[in-house]
């Protein structure tokens, strides 16, 4: 009997969403960061073993919308716990459970989804402090399963994958064995380029960078991808701070961004980047829909 199953993870920006998730695909699809807002779309991950298959829904943090982009964001992440099989509600090591979390979890006792909770960065604490979560959280009597994991060296990602797995209804095969992901090469390679962004610029500058990739082409008889994009910000003094002096930021965020794309399309790429205004482009819904975000 072959299992399959849409696994949506939430949880408040930065927890480690992104980065459990591409340590279980193996792969850098979703872009990872220490910033807020870091993931804008629900990005399907697929992960095929030979009796299962769990699709995975990477999703914008849940968080209070502060303009039309981040009411795009919260509707995602919200409309994804009524469509998918099991919500894997990611927290961190904190002891104390902040605001935001309290208000995830207010959401998440109305649904009748099964939930699992994972706990991330408990490489950072005690085995007695993981049990005084653990505990904490086991006395909510919300969730299916409790498993204390660190999403970036990898730990107890096994046993998280085996509770998935056990939670799975009958199902058919819903993407071929060798796909990892429903997203265009367009916008996975869009989203590398804002993550170096997100990587290498000041803390006010990166919310409202957008980046649109204008070509692809590969280059005749030769092992060379042309690639044009276009990183769009709120303000002019934005734009200065992109490009930086003598153009050295800009080079720095394409050169970081290259070697990634290099590896996803595994050939030599020319990656050409301009920057460009659009003022104030969040709080317009008109440009956040015509940035995919819809």
């Amino acid at each position: 009997m072959y299992r399959s199953g849409f696994v949506t993870v939430v949880g408040r920006p930065n927890v480690g969403k992104s980065t459990l998730l591409n340590h279980i695909i193996g792969e850098k699809i979703s872009i990872i960061s220490d910033k807020p807002q870091t993931t804008r779309n629900k990005i399907q991950l697929v992960y095929t073993e030979e009796e299962f298959q769990i699709v995975f829904l990477d999703t914008p943090g849940i968080q209070m919308p502060k303009n039309k982009l981040g009411e795009y964001m919260l509707k995602v992440s919200r409309g994804t716990l009524d469509e998918v099989d099991i919500i894997t509600f990611m927290v961190d090591e904190s002891m104390e459970t902040g605001k935001l979390d309290s208000f995830i979890i207010g959401e998440l006792k109305d649904v009748k989804t099964p939930i699992i909770l994972v706990i991330n960065k408990t490489d950072k604490l005690t085995k007695d402090e993981v049990d005084k979560l653990i505990y904490k959280y086991r006395e909510m009597d919300m969730f299916e399963d409790i498993i204390p994991i660190s999403a970036l060296n990898g730990e107890n990602i096994d046993r998280y994958i085996d509770s998935l797995e056990k939670l799975l209804p009958q199902g058919p095969k819903y993407f071929p064995e060798d796909m990892i992901t429903d997203q265009p090469e367009r916008l996975i390679i869009s989203e590398i380029i804002r993550e170096k962004a997100l990587e290498n610029l000041e803390e006010e500058v990166p919310h409202g960078i957008f980046v649109e990739i204008e070509k692809i082409e590969k280059r005749k008889e030769k092992d060379l991808i042309d690639v044009h994009g276009v990183i769009y910000c709120e303000r002019d003094s934005h734009k200065g701070i992109v490009i930086g002096k003598g153009g050295r930021m800009l080079k720095r965020i394409g050169k970081n961004a290259r070697e990634d794309i290099e590896k996803l399309l595994g050939s030599q790429v020319n990656l050409q980047l301009w920057v460009k205004v659009d003022k104030n482009w969040r709080e317009k819904e008109a440009r956040v829909r015509r940035f995919g975000y819809k």
